[in-house]
């Protein structure tokens, strides 16, 4: 136990000190190789993944805003687009209406003349027909009146044919 007895940790002496600083050394060297070359690496590895997800988020916001502006830009054109086209289907209805009034104002003045002319036709055959009745009746009065003056005058009836024959011949 005289070996226990020497030992001291704030004294070591030269040999614990010279194996110490060896096997933490060869420890050193080799977790280096076999642990912090990985880590450094993984840690390398994990910036540059962060930094390119750093850039593509930044990438990917900077279309984000263009495509927003993109759809704002659509939005404007497609609003003044069917403004553009409620006001050609205003004006549109608009011109047909008028158009159909036009034609319709057209049709009953059409109408109205043609049904002037088929009254002044009717009225004309009427007025016609009404002076054939008149003249018929009359050369029936006056055929009567002269029959009855004409009975048994020989110098009438002679003049009554000869106006009869004339009449023939017109």
């Amino acid at each position: 136990m005289i070996f226990l007895s020497d030992f001291s940790v704030i004294k070591p002496d030269f040999g614990l000190l010279f194996w110490t600083a060896v096997i933490f050394l060869l420890f050193w060297f080799i977790i280096g190789k076999f642990a912090f070359r990985p880590i450094a690496a993984a840690l390398r590895k994990r910036e540059s993944d962060i930094q390119g997800s750093l850039d593509e988020a930044k990438r990917v916001r900077q279309e984000m805003a263009n495509l927003k502006t993109e759809n704002e830009a659509l939005l404007v054109q497609a609003r003044e687009e069917r403004a553009k086209i409620l006001k050609e289907a205003k004006d549109a209805g608009t011109k047909i209406v008028d158009e159909a009034k036009g034609k319709a104002k057209e049709e009953v003045q059409k109408i109205v003349a043609s049904a002037k002319v088929q009254i002044e036709n009717q009225k004309m055959a009427a007025i016609t027909d009404l002076k054939n009745q008149v003249g018929a009746i009359s050369l029936e009065i006056a055929e009567k009146v002269i029959r009855r003056e004409l009975q048994g005058n020989a110098a009438q009836e002679a003049f009554v044919n000869d106006l009869v024959k004339e009449i023939k011949l017109n």
